[in-house]
């Protein structure tokens, strides 16, 4: 291994099933990262690409069996082999010298524990300082990945924040340790334009003041190539392609890699379809679209507040007004796309259309009902026709039940068909095997506990979905199958869609119209191709000029 290079995996294997053939999820990889190098990693959901920078740190499951050799430079000098290190000799290892930023944030924080808290924990692990200047780094932290209110994040939990809030709190935590090699899985999934803009700009400056190495884990082609100096191309557990920045985006060799760069949602225009690598059996049929003018949602001066913490009894009772005199209406068989930078409010206003939180005040009429004065019993028959498929996946499954039982669930509860062969049919919709019906949440990718949750929001047949973030977990190619495959169920079953994302460029490719989002409060609404075109509101211009070309 050269001086210059800071890890190198060799042959690495990993199978669950050795006694099984064709059961390797990694299938001798190789690998290089040198000193002060950003490297990109690109795939599909299922790739192999999480469980390999899990294998860096040894935290793959017991059960894998595991092949090859991951080498590593400490900062004494040393090689050694990261696979056959001691339990001991890796957790000195974890943090201190090498970092992870996982892809799910609500799972990887402590939920009972204040974010702020457990920043100051692995700050007090690496270094020898006091509480209280521990404290004051980690505010420090949390206004370096841009969490203004920096203070009531420290304090807050992480089902106080927003998915974007909770990203930035995990890429804070990783970064406190000044480690020598920084593992990012997916670290912007859930921001926003402006604050994944930001983001990046803050990993590419301590990459450079602190000569960091970054293995940079993204199913975003775009922001790989701003960010990495070299990618590697990952398809079944196989390197089929590497090279630099510019070789691959400028002149890719493999057919695969060319496919999942035309899967990306285009920028600058809208189209009605996606090109699509076709991996799974993802049913296309394309009936016409019925056209209907009647409103099936009316919101009307909506407003959602939360009590914030007093810090002693003689505080005044005060208010996080997360939604603010919020109106709107959403036709029948439309889509209303809903932007705005994280803790916007976009994900409250889902969530209290459905009364998952209840709001302040205000009316919200479906199919002319005003379902914020419904019983509880009465919402649960209106539930049935509104779904959300929420945007973190892995928290919306319970981790014990089988999927299959899972999808079955809510067609039980509303005493719907839930045989074997209806809910084997929901999977196959959405692109996933009949064989996955036995299997548990933690056996799957991201992106396919994302499908599954897709598939179960559609049990129930429903006339409106809730879409929170529900691409924002997939890879490219599969994001592209997931969007179609909405496009043609809403015109196969007139379908209408509150679509929530951070992703302009989906969002454009989804909705009728747009109505973008501030500090809780709604500051443009406008058609999907006047709004891209001639944005009227500065912050919906600032939006635009923030995303990657």
């Amino acid at each position: 291994m050269g001086q210059d290079y800071l890890l190198s995996i060799k042959n690495l294997s990993i199978q669950f099933n050795p006694h099984q053939e064709n059961t390797k999820v990694v299938d001798t990889i190789n690998l290089k990262i040198k000193k002060g190098e950003i490297v990109g990693l690109i795939g599909e959901s299922g790739s192999g690409k999480s469980i390999t920078a899990l294998s860096i740190l040894q935290l793959v499951s017991k059960q894998a069996q595991i092949s090859g050799e991951i080498i590593y430079q400490t900062k004494e000098g040393k090689y050694v082999n990261l696979l056959n290190l001691t339990t001991q000799q890796i957790i000195e290892i974890r943090g201190g010298e090498i970092s992870m930023i996982f892809q799910e944030p609500m799972t990887a924080l402590n939920p009972v524990m204040r974010c702020g808290y457990q920043i100051t924990e692995v700050i007090k692990s690496h270094y020898n300082v006091s509480q209280k200047e521990a404290i004051l780094l980690t505010l420090d932290w949390l206004e370096k990945v841009q969490l203004t209110d920096a203070e009531r994040i420290f304090y807050s939990f992480p089902h106080q924040l927003s998915g974007g809030q909770r990203q930035r709190v995990m890429i804070a935590m990783a970064m406190a340790s000044y480690p020598r090699l920084l593992i990012a899985d997916e670290p912007t999934t859930a921001l926003d334009v402006t604050t994944q803009k930001s983001i990046i700009e803050t990993l590419k400056a301590l990459q450079k003041n602190q000569h960091l190495s970054i293995l940079f884990i993204s199913h975003n082609l775009p922001l790989v190539a701003q960010i990495a100096n070299s990618i590697f191309i990952i398809k079944e557990g196989k390197i089929i392609e590497s090279g630099s920045q510019q070789s691959i985006f400028e002149h890719p060799k493999q057919h695969y890699t060319k496919a999942l760069m035309m899967a990306q949602p285009p920028i600058h225009k809208k189209i009605h379809r996606l090109p699509t690598i076709s991996v799974e059996n993802i049913k296309n049929e394309v009936p016409n679209k019925s056209q209907n003018n009647n409103n099936i949602l009316e919101v009307k001066k909506l407003n959602t507040w939360f009590l914030k913490n007093k810090q002693s009894i003689f505080e005044k009772k005060s208010y996080v007004k997360a939604i603010q005199n919020v109106s709107f209406d959403l036709k029948e068989g439309n889509t209303l796309g809903v932007v705005g930078e994280s803790g916007s409010g976009k994900t409250t206003l889902g969530r209290s259309i459905l009364r998952l939180i209840e709001p302040y005040s205000g009316e919200v009429y479906f199919k002319n009902k005003d379902i914020l004065k419904l019983s509880s019993i009465d919402m649960r028959n209106i539930r049935k026709e509104i779904q959300i498929i929420f945007q973190d996946p892995y928290a919306s499954l319970n981790p014990r039940i089988p999927i299959g039982t899972a999808i079955s669930e809510p067609m039980r509860q509303y005493k719907i068909d839930s045989s074997k062969d209806k809910v084997i049919e929901l999977l196959e919709i959405v692109g996933l095997k009949a064989d996955y019906f036995y299997r548990l949440p933690y056996e799957f990718s991201g992106g396919q506990r994302q499908r599954i949750c897709l598939a179960r929001a559609l049990a129930t047949n429903p006339k409106l979905l809730i879409c929170d973030e529900c691409v924002s977990s997939l890879d490219v190619s599969t994001q592209a199958q997931i969007l179609n495959l909405l496009k043609d169920l809403q015109e196969k079953l007139s379908l209408s869609y509150l679509f929530i994302s951070h992703d302009l460029s989906v969002i454009r490719f989804m909705s009728d119209d747009i109505m973008v989002m501030q500090e809780g409060k709604v500051v443009e609404r406008a058609n999907t191709e006047e709004l891209f075109n001639r944005p009227k509101d500065s912050y919906t211009q600032q939006l635009l000029s923030s995303m990657s070309i």
